[in-house]
């Protein structure tokens, strides 16, 4: 899906100019939202996210930007309940290739800081980050609606439970396959 895209986006990236795509000074917004609920037997479980982010084209090739998370998970075996809540913060920084057409490929460079309330692990809470960076390619629909796929290629995360003498657990990743990509709708004001 991510080939098909940017062959389109290459056939139609000079043939469609106009006030398409971002310029310095442009405001972007994107996230996202789910909502998952799964009953199997006494064992039920919902999850609810959101996560809105927000960019601002600091020249003509350079965004920077700011998110925000907030992931809330109820469990119920049916002998007890239990809530695990996950907030993050994070910034990003992308350097787009051909900011001003249709069509653009950008590089994404991101840190998040991440603590977990856990009642399922036992009232622990745990504290951590993870620095994440990819390719994506944006495609404008019209002058504010762009679609958008992230590919989160290479990561490095690393989380410590907040009890005396844990130990932190640490994270490389990296995304050799298309399970690793996102895609999402972009609003630019």
């Amino acid at each position: 899906m991510f080939t098909a895209l940017a062959v389109l986006g290459f056939t139609f990236a000079n043939a469609q100019e106009g006030s398409e795509g971002f310029a310095n000074g442009d405001i972007f917004i994107s996230g996202a939202f789910s909502y998952d609920s799964e009953t199997e037997g006494d064992f039920k479980s919902s999850t609810f996210e959101v996560a809105p982010r927000v960019g601002f084209f600091v020249s003509e090739n350079f965004a920077l930007g700011g998110k925000i998370g907030y992931a809330s998970t109820k469990l119920d075996n049916g002998i007890a309940d239990a809530t695990d809540s996950t907030l993050s913060l994070g910034a990003f920084g992308r350097y787009y290739f051909s900011p001003a057409s249709k069509f653009s490929l950008f590089g994404e460079l991101g840190f998040d800081y991440i603590s977990i309330d856990s009642e399922t692990a036992g009232d622990i809470k745990v504290n951590g980050y993870v620095i994440a960076a990819g390719p994506g390619v944006s495609y404008f629909l019209n002058n504010n609606f762009a679609l958008e796929a992230f590919w989160g290629a290479i990561g490095y995360g690393s989380a410590k439970p907040d009890v005396d003498g844990a130990e932190s657990n640490d994270v490389f990743t990296f995304g050799a396959d298309l399970r690793d990509i996102s895609l999402g709708l972009v609003y630019k004001f």
